[in-house]
């Protein structure tokens, strides 16, 4: 187009149309890097993965691929498995979850009042952290073995067990050796976030309190819990969604037995893809997990903002 020809003063109205456009999408041309990314490694696979609930994906059939509906879903409705393993992924999680909490915030108080060595004891506490999930469920495997392990013989010697045996292949007491593993890789979590929220409340609060009569367990209640409120919500959130996610250490120490004892949701999400090679299936599962994790997510924020609103 011959600029020429427009009249002058349309030019100076086009001018700056243009640069107020430039200027409102600088921000999105810089964002547009990591929000490729992010559909690249997220979006896409996410909507992948949940086609495959819809569709007849076995790695062993090469006639599958086909679309079938809600099929899966039908069949889910009546698999006394996934509900089995549904009940122990509650039992799993709300044990864990539960255990991790208190004795993390039990570690950050304690971590939070200075003594010698303290910095030394923080490095040992947050240490299972850094052990990769994999190898904290083959060493606590181990030491469950009554043949290489000493914990069933402490058992044995506390008077709580018969004879020392595996109570990994006890079905009455199989889950509790995950969840012992869970709580011990997972205690640093809390212990590192509580810590970071008391260090964060002003100590003045504390010496006012005192000042006025204030017990412990008043400071605690009055002061400590209000100002971790906010940090135990949104870690006990991520906590939980996280475990109910968490395979690692049931599939290394039981894969799942004896007799599905300690099959979880997520565990059998692996069986189904990796051991039966039943991608559509397991698909399926992991959306009907999906979709009650995020009404879980939605329950905690909205109750969180009921409360904060009424304060």
């Amino acid at each position: 187009m011959d600029t020429t020809a427009v009249p002058h003063h349309m030019r100076d109205d086009r001018r700056p149309l243009m640069k107020r456009i430039a200027q409102a999408s600088e921000p999105y041309l810089y964002s547009a890097p990591s929000l490729i990314l992010i559909i690249a490694v997220m979006l896409v696979p996410l909507v992948l993965g949940m086609s495959y609930a819809f569709r007849d994906i076995q790695l062993l059939n090469p006639f599958s691929g086909g679309f079938v509906g809600l099929e899966h879903f039908r069949e889910l409705a009546e698999d006394q498995a996934f509900y089995g393993a549904l009940r122990n992924t509650l039992w799993w999680t709300g044990a864990s979850v539960v255990l991790q909490f208190f004795l993390g915030l039990i570690l950050a108080l304690l971590l939070d009042k200075p003594f010698w060595g303290r910095g030394i004891v923080q490095a040992l506490v947050f240490l299972p952290w850094a052990v990769p999930s994999f190898l904290a469920g083959l060493n606590w495997a181990w030491l469950f073995n009554p043949v290489i392990g000493p914990i069933p013989h402490w058992l044995f010697g506390l008077g709580l067990m018969n004879e020392p045996g595996n109570i990994l292949s006890d079905p009455s007491y199989a889950m509790w050796g995950p969840i012992i593993a869970n709580v011990w890789w997972g205690i640093p979590f809390f212990a590192i976030t509580l810590l970071a929220a008391l260090q964060a409340i002003p100590r003045d609060l504390y010496e006012a309190a005192s000042i006025d009569g204030a017990g412990w367990f008043q400071r605690f209640r009055s002061i400590t819990l209000p100002f971790l409120a906010p940090t135990i919500a949104i870690t006990i959130l991520l906590r939980t969604v996280w475990i109910s996610n968490f395979a690692d250490l049931i599939v290394v120490m039981t894969g799942g037995g004896p007799a599905d004892r300690t099959q979880i949701v997520a565990s059998y999400i692996f069986t189904q893809a990796f051991k039966r090679l039943d991608f559509g299936y397991a698909s399926a599962i992991a959306l009907v997990l999906l979709v009650l994790l995020l009404a879980y997510s939605m329950l905690i924020i909205l109750l969180r903002q009921t409360l904060l609103a009424k304060d």
